[in-house]
């Protein structure tokens, strides 16, 4: 199933300490201020902050999802079409740019809820 705007905040705010707040007309999803991925209003597409060159490796590799606008071509962003990707993709982009953002502190704390316990 397509992912939707609905699933790229509830998967973008169930991050830890991830807030919304707008900025240049656009939903802007932030972890401690620093923006890791936007949307613009009733679009059915979000920008989401990459590693360095995957943005563009992934515009090349899957061009039918992912796009590197003029408008970004100076940064680490990447448009992601929601009608072409499910929620489980969507989530490992989103979390994978709330990781480049976080504090490292937030990201070991994350690490660590995520580990499996030993404890029975």
């Amino acid at each position: 199933m397509p992912a939707t705007p609905a699933d790229v905040r509830a998967v973008a705010l169930a991050l830890p300490e991830a807030t919304e707040r707008p900025a240049w007309d656009l939903a802007c999803l932030r972890v401690k201020d620093k923006i890791f991925a936007s949307m613009p209003p009733g679009e059915e597409w979000v920008a989401i902050r990459l590693a360095e060159g995957e943005n563009r490796t992934l515009a090349a590799e899957r061009p039918e999802v992912f796009s590197v606008p003029h408008h970004y071509r100076n940064s680490t962003m990447v448009v992601v079409d929601l009608a072409a990707v499910d929620r489980d993709e969507l989530a490992e982009l989103l979390t994978e740019a709330w990781r480049l953002r976080a504090p490292a502190r937030l990201r070991a704390a994350f690490d660590a809820a995520a580990e499996p316990s030993d404890q029975a």
